[in-house]
């Protein structure tokens, strides 16, 4: 399973703004962005004109890693969504939003995309009461997500038991927190998914 394993802060600072990769990290004062939100490298500071091609790139780029997705997958995201009917940049963007991992993290399971990955991969969640590492697989209204009854019990999930009580779920999810569970109500609209991305740009970009 291809991954990113480069320091997901430069990504931050490459985008110019946060994307909340380090979870409860990026709300301190430790935050690279914050410290510095300067692009990386040794002429990061420099000041160059974008034009509309480098804003369809920089806008794709954003998306692509804030799920944490390579770029031949996210072109296969694109692909599927536009050959389906409706909206491409939104089909697009709710394909993503119902990947595993993403629901995990929406869930509150996970502070960050890339630890659901991870939690998703070592085998700790089942869907539909079938065991599932893939984080990618793509869920639908009526799946029933959890943590495994046999895992329940490690102490990483007990904190999160604590944590998630006060945990707000979008509003296309239910949480039951005692349970360490949730379900997909229905698919996101657009208003439920993010707002600071420009999914047109992206569609542009796909479609020069």
């Amino acid at each position: 399973m291809a991954r990113y394993t480069d320091s997901v802060c430069r990504i931050c600072r490459r985008e110019g703004l946060k994307l909340f990769l380090k979870g409860t990290r990026c709300y301190t004062k430790k935050c690279s962005f914050e410290r510095r939100p300067s692009p990386p490298g040794q002429h990061g500071v420099r000041r160059r004109k974008v034009g509309e091609y480098g804003l369809q790139l920089r806008e794709k780029q954003k998306v692509r890693k804030s799920y944490g997705v390579l770029e031949r997958q996210f072109r296969n995201y694109f692909v599927d969504a536009d050959a389906r009917p409706g909206v491409t940049g939104e089909n697009l963007l709710r394909s993503l939003e119902l990947r595993l991992d993403n629901v995990v993290y929406r869930l509150g399971f996970a502070s960050s995309r890339p630890q659901a990955r991870q939690l998703v991969a070592h085998g700790h969640f089942a869907v539909n009461g079938v065991p599932s590492n893939i984080p990618s697989y793509q869920l639908k209204p009526g799946d029933r997500i959890e943590v495994r009854e046999s895992h329940r019990s490690r102490e990483l999930f007990k904190t999160v038991k604590e944590t998630i009580r006060n945990h707000q779920a979008p509003d296309w999810l239910t949480l039951d927190p005692a349970a360490l569970a949730g379900s997909i109500v229905r698919p996101p609209r657009r208003d439920q998914m993010p707002l600071d991305f420009n999914e047109q740009l992206v569609v542009e970009y796909y479609s020069r």
